[in-house]
């Protein structure tokens, strides 16, 4: 075999491998909802991730003036440092999910053992408050591997993904994060947002203002997806 026939074959596997691991809706590992395709009204669901955090409490006073639920995705760390934020969050009628406990930027190269510890850890955080199993999970920087679906097979967590993300992660350019969000707004759409700074906060109030002058509705990912964010 000529050599460099293999090794094209090889940086084709790892080309393959990478961008399947790395686009959460490639379903490349494990399965992950991440928006309803069949929905033809204007309907979305918007989440958080990341918090809780000091901007948590300023995203939920939005959320209750445009009468609002949305779906946070918290780690568990934060959830320790903020316990009366997470109250807060689901006094207000809002969805909870697992987010991992560390959010490391190693997450992904973890053993299966070690990430499904840090999944029953926040679960256990989280349950305090929801007194109900939590079922929903979406993985650090949307990221799957192999490891992550032989740790979800023993923990039977459903990966919730997004179609459309704002980047607010990355950047604080509330104009660019804006005009992301609404070009890509569709039926079906489920919105990722981070509830962990003030660029956000103000990019958040601006996008309600278009979905309300656009006539969407926001729904819960539950409702959207016909998935049952806790378990009994």
């Amino acid at each position: 075999m000529n050599i460099w026939y293999y090794w094209a074959v090889v940086f084709l596997w790892i080309g393959i491998n990478a961008v399947g691991s790395s686009r959460i809706s490639s379903n490349y590992h494990v399965k992950a909802y991440c928006n309803n395709p069949l929905e033809t009204e204007k309907k979305i669901a918007l989440t958080f991730d990341d918090g809780p955090s000091i901007y948590t409490l300023e995203v939920l006073a939005l959320l209750k003036k445009y009468n609002t639920k949305a779906t946070f995705f918290c780690i568990g760390k934060n959830i320790e440092a903020h316990p009366e934020i997470i109250q807060k969050v689901i006094e207000d009628g809002h969805l909870v999910g697992n987010h991992s406990y560390s959010h490391s930027k190693f997450f992904d190269f973890y053993h299966e053992d070690k990430i499904a510890e840090e999944l029953r850890k926040t679960d256990k955080l989280l349950e305090k408050f929801t007194s109900r199993k939590i079922n929903f999970f979406r993985p650090p920087y949307g990221v799957t591997t192999p490891s992550i679906r032989r740790a979800l097979e023993k923990t039977n967590h459903k990966v919730i993904g997004w179609n459309i993300r704002s980047l607010d992660g990355g950047t604080k350019n509330q104009e660019f994060i804006l005009n992301r969000i609404t070009k890509q707004i569709s039926p079906g759409g489920i919105v990722l947002l981070h509830d962990t700074g003030e660029h956000s906060v103000l990019v958040l109030e601006q996008f309600l203002q278009f979905l309300q002058q656009n006539n969407y509705k926001v729904i819960s990912v539950e409702e959207l997806l016909k998935l049952n964010a806790y378990r009994n």
